[in-house]
């Protein structure tokens, strides 16, 4: 396969965080980012590893977990394309409180801290970007925890479920009205962690669903047979 091969500033400027910059202010950040390859299943970072500037993901798939007390794996997210990582613990000069883990080949760029900081004084309306996607990132953590300190298993799959709705099939192959065929975009262990389920509890609330007619499973991907219903179903 033909490696990706892309222009730093292409990439970057459709990305909110750097979508208002002026070009002269682009090719400066540009300049001191590098793009990274990581194959899957390779380690770009362990937790506890000094933090020298974020990740912004181009191709492929990032997941970022930390070791239990008891040893077990927990999966906190699973990145894709356009999203980034790294940003709070650059900020806080600490180390990586998470390690990330290539679930695909992925091509990444990688920005210096130095190149934020120096934009960062130039620009005000730049801070305000960065704060507000930390805003974001926090809105979407408390909204995390809020789910499996609040939430049933049952109700946290079918929110889960429920937000893979990138496309709705409406053709004869993908069935009907109210209809909806997901992907799941990771194994179902790596889900089961990320939603704070075992893997035991993850297939239980599965195979309820499955008899109950409100989803078919094929592997990875799943058919909603009636999205209304599975959102009002509670367990």
């Amino acid at each position: 396969m033909t490696p990706t091969i892309i222009r730093e500033q292409d990439f970057l400027r459709n990305l909110p965080l750097f979508r208002e910059l002026a070009p002269d202010e682009l090719d400066r950040v540009a300049a001191r980012t590098r793009q990274q390859r990581a194959a899957r299943g390779e380690i770009l970072f362990h937790r506890g590893e000094p933090a020298a500037g974020m990740h912004v993901i181009v191709t492929g798939q990032i997941k970022l977990a930390f070791a239990s007390s008891s040893g077990d794996e927990k999966v906190v997210d699973i990145l894709g394309p356009g999203q980034s990582f790294g940003e709070a613990v650059m900020f806080l000069d600490t180390r990586h409180v998470v390690s990330a883990h290539a679930l695909a080949d992925s091509l990444l760029l990688f920005i210096s801290r130095d190149a934020i900081f120096d934009e960062l004084e130039r620009d005000p309306k730049f801070a305000r970007r960065i704060v507000g996607g930390l805003s974001r990132r926090l809105h979407y953590l408390m909204s995390d925890l809020e789910a499996v300190s609040m939430r049933s298993g049952t109700e946290r799959l079918i929110g889960y479920l429920l937000s893979q709705r990138a496309v709705t099939d409406t053709d004869d192959e993908a069935g009907g009205k109210g209809q909806l065929r997901i992907t799941l975009p990771a194994t179902k262990g790596l889900i089961a962690s990320r939603l704070n389920l075992t893997q035991e509890h993850f297939s239980r609330i599965l195979h309820e669903l499955v008899s109950r007619g409100m989803i078919t499973v094929k592997g990875r991907k799943i058919l909603i047979s009636d999205v209304e219903r599975l959102k009002s179903y509670t367990g």
